[in-house]
């Protein structure tokens, strides 16, 4: 008899007790230790001035904005005021306003971010359960999961609201094994919040729906739903509120594709050569491996499930910007759950099978098998510090989790800047400056009654040159008539405007 043919819905057998049921307290714990660490990491990074204007600077301003009465306005890098829907659809930003409130700091950003990555844990925990049936393999599985190398460079690389699709969209797969069309549609309207692709995996995720679970109506829902809106982000909202009339400022990125939303489909179907020479790339065929490997490749095993990160891994390798086939970004967020839970799937079809054998079946095998394979993932390709001891260890990005001297210059130099006033600054000193009405990203000076730049970290824009590009840039600051130099230390200078400003719209 299931729960919905019970009186008021109410099931006769409570769920366990945590205090009486080992495995859930185990997972707890596994969780509350991921959240604490990845959130310590994130800020110590953050500290150390490494999290910068693009992105985590991007998202408290748009969120500042929205608690002064200017949903998820911006100041985009020509130093116009523009929303942010004309970037990314992700309005889920708006929900962090009365958080902002209560904690108005880029920190508290970086803590709810890995809160919820963690929090993830408990569907891959309940979904082991429910597929393999062994307590062992389900606390292997979360604590795959926990340590899956692009799942914690995405916690780790600012912040960015499409990672928090990842927890929401493992909650959906297990709302729909446990036939909860309600909580599954809660959650998948919150993941289409975080960006306007994410929709492409809720396509597959209906898919998944109707096809495995016969659930046609439900799955046929979800297909439609995500492919519309999908479709409504990037032929409607995008062009709306784009700065630079009406088009798409991540088109480029498919140029050598033509670029546009028809030029690209079109050489897909048409120039499969091209399509090859772009894909088939040895940096690409290891992002693959990248994501595969730390699941032992056990997706593979579960293709209609695993089907839902296809769509954003397409996106990554038919690019030719690097980060988006690189697992140490964000880019691997929307295609992190699907694996996942396609990973558990498949173990749970191998224990099922009549073939293996008998002694092959020990719970505590398979559990190693998971955890032994995400830390060997880790091991080679993630951001913790406990590798950087470890003969072969990764110590990518090292740098980022250091604490120098020329930290501490720099949160000199920021202190100086009073709050509130437009600003001018280079990407590093982004994320803490970017609660106000206008932050120009420097060489664009506009209105900034103050500017501040570094010639250790220099920065046009959001793209890092080297100290002998920036020379010019920072010669030129030196000698405006228009400015100031009011602080100079290792390489930090900061600038006060002793001329009028320009009048802008206020």
């Amino acid at each position: 008899m299931s729960v919905r043919d019970l009186p008021w819905g109410i099931p006769r057998v409570r769920p366990p007790d945590p205090r009486r049921d080992p495995a859930t307290l185990a997972a707890a714990l596994l969780m509350v230790a991921a959240a604490v660490g990845m959130s310590w990491l994130a800020i110590h990074r953050y500290d150390n001035f490494w999290a910068g204007r693009f992105d985590l600077g991007n998202m408290v301003q748009a969120i500042w904005s929205t608690t002064q009465g200017r949903p998820l306005e911006s100041t985009d890098t020509h130093g116009e005021q523009f929303v942010r829907l004309g970037a990314h659809v992700d309005p889920i930003l708006v929900l962090f306003a009365p958080l902002w409130a209560v904690f108005p700091h880029p920190q508290m950003l970086l803590i709810v971010q890995s809160t919820a990555v963690a929090l993830g844990g408990w569907p891959v925990f309940w979904l082991a359960r429910r597929w393999i049936g062994s307590d062992a393999i389900a606390l292997g599985a979360v604590a795959a999961y926990l340590l899956y190398p692009p799942l914690l460079w995405s916690q780790i690389s600012e912040f960015h609201p499409v990672v928090l699709a990842v927890p929401l969209l493992l909650y959906a797969i297990w709302a729909i094994e446990e036939d909860r069309p309600a909580v599954c549609a809660v959650c998948v309207v919150l993941a289409l919040a975080t960006k306007e692709h994410v929709g492409l995996g809720v396509v597959f995720l209906g898919v998944w729906c109707a096809v495995a679970h016969g659930r046609r109506r439900w799955g046929a829902a979800l297909a439609v739903g995500g492919l519309a809106w999908t479709a409504a982000c990037m032929t409607i909202i995008i062009p709306r509120f784009a700065p630079a009339d009406g088009e798409n400022p991540f088109a480029g990125r498919y140029a050598h594709l033509g670029g546009s939303l028809t030029d690209v489909p079109k050489a897909l179907l048409t120039d499969p050569g091209l399509v090859a020479r772009t894909v088939f790339t040895e940096p690409k065929m290891l992002y693959l491996v990248a994501l595969l490997a730390p699941l032992a490749f056990l997706p593979l095993g579960s293709p209609l499930l695993a089907l839902g990160a296809v769509p954003e891994i397409a996106m990554n390798v038919l690019t030719n910007y690097w980060p988006q086939y690189s697992v140490q970004f964000q880019y691997t967020a929307v295609a992190t759950p699907f694996l996942v839970a396609a990973a558990v799937r498949t173990l749970g079809r191998v224990l099922d099978s009549p073939r293996l054998p008998r002694e092959a079946g020990r719970p505590a095998a398979w559990a190693g098998l998971l955890v032994v394979a995400a830390l060997a993932g880790g091991w080679r390709l993630g951001p913790l510090p406990v590798w950087y001891g470890v003969p072969g260890g990764s110590t990518d990005r090292r740098w980022e989790l250091e604490s120098t001297p020329h930290a501490a210059a720099m949160a000199e130099g920021v202190a100086l800047i009073p709050r509130g006033v437009p600003v001018s600054a280079g990407n590093p000193f982004g994320a803490r400056l970017s609660d106000r009405r206008r932050i120009f990203s420097y060489p664009v000076v506009g209105s900034a009654r103050w500017v501040i730049i570094d010639m250790r970290r220099p920065y046009l824009a959001d793209i890092m040159v080297s100290p002998a590009q920036f020379a010019p840039h920072a010669l030129a600051m030196r000698t405006d008539p228009r400015f100031r130099q009011v602080f100079d230390r290792d390489g930090v200078m900061v600038f006060r405007r002793v001329a009028p400003s320009p009048r802008v719209p206020s």
